[in-house]
């Protein structure tokens, strides 16, 4: 059996002036205030050839509206999670068995009215807010958790103290 590729992918931790950190809650998970995977870190797909840098800031202005902000650090290392067999018939999991993740951390240049989850014409999310680093690996799914807590301890310097 030939297992699947990893699909690449970018992710964004942008931090706000105070420290916080923009999570977003999925559009097709409604309701989903304090499920674990309702919220998450904007993230998508690399182009192929395509620039990681360039990538990351693609992806935060599909996702959220936006891409006033710098990047100022990237993790050091490619981080990969499964797809988990609840999620192999979407049609990405039958492609590809999971992603394999550059994850950067960006501090925001913008106003929060920038933020504009209504910029796509077919939204991933359908709210945001800034929240404490801290919180990120309890509101992850369970298959992207240890992910979360990789960008806490990568990432934490940048956090409101």
């Amino acid at each position: 059996m030939t297992l699947l590729p990893y699909r690449a992918n970018v992710g964004a931790v942008l931090f706000n002036a105070a420290g916080l950190v923009l999570v977003a809650r999925r559009a097709d998970m409604p309701n989903a205030e304090g499920a674990a995977g309702g919220w998450q870190l904007p993230q998508g797909g690399v182009d192929a050839g395509e620039d990681l840098r360039i990538a990351v800031l693609r992806e935060l202005a599909e996702e959220i509206g936006t891409d006033r902000a710098e990047i100022i650090a990237e993790h050091p290392e490619w981080l990969s999670y499964d797809f988990p067999p609840e999620l192999q018939a979407m049609r990405m999991a039958r492609k590809y068995r999971g992603q394999r993740q550059r994850w950067f951390a960006l501090r925001f240049t913008g106003q929060d009215s920038d933020i504009r989850l209504d910029a796509d014409p077919h939204p991933e999310f359908d709210a945001w807010r800034w929240a404490r680093i801290e919180e990120l690996p309890g509101l992850a799914v369970n298959f992207k958790r240890a992910i979360y807590e990789e960008l806490v301890r990568e990432f934490g310097r940048f956090a409101a103290p």
